[in-house]
């Protein structure tokens, strides 16, 4: 008799059992071989054991792994002045994840305007379809019902206007305001990115109201679109942003990134993490900025993704039984169905082609920054294959 997991059953596992990767591929502990347009949920940005990053956690790992933040973290300063180099930001908080870099966006916020001497402007406006991870807070900030059911009282302070609605934006705000925060482009949501004029947009209002304006680019930066961070195709900054996933290719590791005037509030003793920050994650993170920043690796990841993008327009017209539309930037691109999700993702899934579901009937694919043309051509005559079964499905079931 089979003993029950002894794992929460929080989770709808796909019957696939990896040993290892290898680049963009997947190796099951039967040998078979996956293309991975999933790369963790944009984690694994630049694939699976990167030689460059085992080097860097196998020589930090036989030296030093943890000693908190009650001490100096060489690692940190480095990575730290690398971020605040390349972005808008002056300081720099690390975390294990994009919920915490959230929830340290969230609470740097509202404590500048308590140091400011407005306690009563904590309320942050958040967009319909959201996701910003899956604290009490984040949750309540993401607005997503499902997301909330059954945990108690939502949070109190976060205001959710219709996404896109920029008037809805401008009819929110109030004495109590503090900040707005987007994803740039919605992950979880189902691909949907925010247009450039209305980024501009946004940092106008909050530039006028004294707002904070906050980006989550945990899904969606690190080169993800082909730029760094994906706000830089709208030519604007941020006050606050939310950074995790592809910056530790693998590794947990997040951080929070603002202006030195939005940290205004971050006090010695105001927020901390035991294992933040710590050697490992440091090691990592920096051998992906040695990979990600150097001279011609983003223009790499546009030249493939417009191949890609293109691919996926074409098998578009030629299944629009299938594909409804095609979305997103970079290799941030999402597949909205005719029929359910789910059908597409399973016969892609046949095909030996790992992509992730997400909400508007999206199929994700977030392919490791690595792919290659040659690699993304293959995962089209995957995706190609398996639109061919679904339109066979279908006509046999008419």
């Amino acid at each position: 008799m089979t003993k029950a997991t002894p794992l929460y059953q929080t989770y709808n596992r796909a019957p696939l059992r990896f040993e290892r990767g290898e680049g963009v591929w997947l190796v099951t502990e039967s040998g078979e071989r996956y293309l991975d347009f999933a790369a963790g949920v944009a984690v694994n940005s630049l694939g699976h054991a990167h030689p460059h990053l085992v080097e860097a956690l196998k020589a930090q790992a036989e030296k030093l792994w943890h000693v908190s933040n009650l001490y100096d973290v060489p690692g940190q300063e480095m990575l730290g002045r690398r971020l605040t180099e390349a972005t808008f930001a002056d300081r720099v908080f690390f975390t294990n994840s994009g919920a915490e870099a959230l929830e340290c966006a969230i609470k740097t916020a509202r404590r500048y305007h308590f140091t400011k001497g407005h306690p009563e402007k904590f309320h942050i406006i958040t967009m319909e379809g959201a996701f910003h991870g899956r604290t009490i807070a984040t949750i309540a900030a993401g607005g997503q019902e499902k997301y909330l059911e059954g945990f108690g009282p939502k949070a109190p302070g976060f205001d959710q206007v219709p996404f896109g609605d920029i008037d809805a934006v401008k009819a929110t705000i109030s004495d109590a305001t503090a900040a707005i925060l987007v994803e740039p482009v919605q992950g979880e949501g189902g691909i949907r990115a925010i247009p450039v004029e209305m980024l501009r947009e946004l940092r106008a209002i909050c530039d006028e109201h004294d707002l904070l304006l906050i980006l989550d680019e945990v899904q969606s930066g690190v080169g993800r679109t082909g730029k760094f961070f994906a706000h830089e195709w709208a030519g604007i900054t941020p006050d606050i942003m939310a950074v995790a996933k592809g910056i530790g290719g693998g590794f947990p590791l997040g951080a929070c990134l603002a202006t030195e005037e939005a940290a205004y509030g971050m006090k010695a003793g105001t927020h901390g993490s035991t294992y933040g920050g710590n050697p490992l994650a440091m090691a990592v993170g920096n051998a992906v900025l040695d990979v990600v920043l150097a001279d011609g690796f983003l223009d790499q990841v546009r030249d493939v993704a417009l191949v890609f993008r293109q691919g996926l327009a074409s098998l578009q017209d030629r299944f629009p039984d299938v594909i409804a539309e095609i979305r997103g930037e970079g290799l941030m691109l999402g597949i909205k169905a005719k029929g359910p999700n789910t059908d597409l993702l399973m016969a892609m899934r046949d095909q030996h082609l790992l992509g992730v579901p997400a909400g508007d009937n999206v199929i994700r694919l977030l392919p490791p920054l690595v792919t290659t043309a040659e690699e993304a051509r293959d995962g089209l005559r995957r995706i190609e294959l398996a639109a061919e079964k679904v339109r066979e499905k279908a006509a046999a079931i008419a």
